[in-house]
């Protein structure tokens, strides 16, 4: 969602009444690329553009190609094949061997449109949104056309497709999506014989961090998760954390004001307070929640000790799934950079139902196809 904010900013940015703008989207990905589905670059017809489709190599023809759209005032669906040995193909050589769908839309600033539409998901970072784009069309549908953008808010949001059994095949493609959770297209047979093709984007909320600790080794941890888009909240006596935290983090939260916080099961907590104590009593507090991801700093036996006096004390807690400790990735880290580092990346594997292993030992492509 960092490149949305980052697109949402330039666009408010723009001086509407001298320059014109589009939103380019990959919608499709068949092979590989180096951006997936859900990638997105806001083009200015001067030339200049916000975010990314590829590593580089597609964007300078995205802007030609937004440029004749945005003089046209009228959506394209531009489609890039790397997979062919054709010099007159955009890409050809970069050895990503795939095929890229890019939705082109012209964005008028007098209406509503896309990029509006994108800003209500950002303001409601702890909700999950279902975006659908018409990608493919030929002519309307109930006065929906190409590149048409509709929030998915249930079955009843459906009713603009105006057809019964259009809005239940799009409602069963959705569940798909949100079941594989992953964006994509998919094709509906309209009454009238013509094909109605949707990008299905499904956008989890925002990955919340929550640090239970107040020690330097917070400040590189809130650091990386602010690069990465992500929300950061530090636990922590108010009076005792520098200006500097207030301003980079989301949020500094008492430790009596933990209840308080919402944490559902796309937030991880990392109890990293550097004292027992205060680390086993946060222990049970983190497991009443729904975070998906409990990390707990420090070596195995530590943790071991911990579990063994919550038991004794009678509040006996078992080792399951959702708690990792020692918390962090095998890479050998000993800064306190490089220790969030590979905390960080255990949260994102672990959010991706990935082992966090090398690339070159994974069996099968970098990311799943269909």
């Amino acid at each position: 969602m960092k490149e949305i904010k980052a697109i949402i900013d330039a666009y408010d940015a723009i001086d509407h009444a001298t320059t014109r703008s589009a939103l380019a989207t990959v919608v499709r990905v068949e092979g590989s690329s180096y951006r997936r589905a859900g990638a997105r670059m806001l083009i200015l017809d001067n030339g200049v553009w916000v975010g990314g489709i590829s590593g580089g190599c597609l964007e300078g023809d995205a802007l030609k190609r937004a440029r004749l759209a945005m003089a046209q005032s009228a959506p394209s669906l531009v489609t890039y094949d790397t997979t062919e040995d054709d010099a007159h193909q955009i890409g050809v050589g970069l050895g990503c061997n795939g095929i890229i769908d890019v939705l082109i839309t012209p964005l008028q600033a007098d209406a509503p449109n896309a990029v509006d539409l994108l800003r209500t998901c950002v303001e409601q970072p702890r909700q999950a949104h279902i975006l659908l784009t018409i990608t493919r069309l030929k002519g309307t549908v109930n006065g929906l056309k190409l590149g048409a953008m509709v929030p998915y808010q249930g079955a009843d949001s459906l009713a603009v497709f105006g057809n019964a059994d259009v809005q239940e095949a799009i409602q069963t493609g959705i569940r798909a999506s949100i079941d594989k959770k992953k964006s994509g297209p998919a094709s509906f047979d309209l009454p009238d014989g013509r094909e109605l093709e949707l990008f299905i984007e499904s956008m989890p909320p925002l990955t919340h961090v929550v640090l239970m600790g107040q020690q330097y080794d917070v400040y590189p941890m809130v650091r990386i998760i602010k690069e990465l888009g992500w929300q950061a909240t530090v636990v922590a006596n108010k009076q005792k954390v520098t200006q500097t935290l207030f301003a980079a983090a989301d949020a500094i939260v008492a430790p009596d004001e933990f209840d308080q916080l919402t944490i559902d099961d796309h937030t991880a907590i990392i109890l990293m307070a550097h004292d027992f104590k205060t680390d086993k009593n946060n222990l049970p507090k983190a497991l009443a929640t729904r975070a998906s991801f409990i990390g707990i700093l420090g070596p195995r036996v530590r943790t071991e000790k911990m579990l063994k006096e919550l038991a004794a004390e009678g509040r006996p807690v078992a080792l399951n799934d959702r708690i990792h400790a020692p918390v962090g990735l095998d890479i050998g880290a000993v800064s306190p950079e490089e220790i969030s580092l590979s905390i960080i990346a255990e949260i994102r594997a672990d959010l991706s139902g990935r082992d966090g292993t090398f690339l070159r030992l994974r069996p099968s492509t970098i990311h799943e196809r269909d």
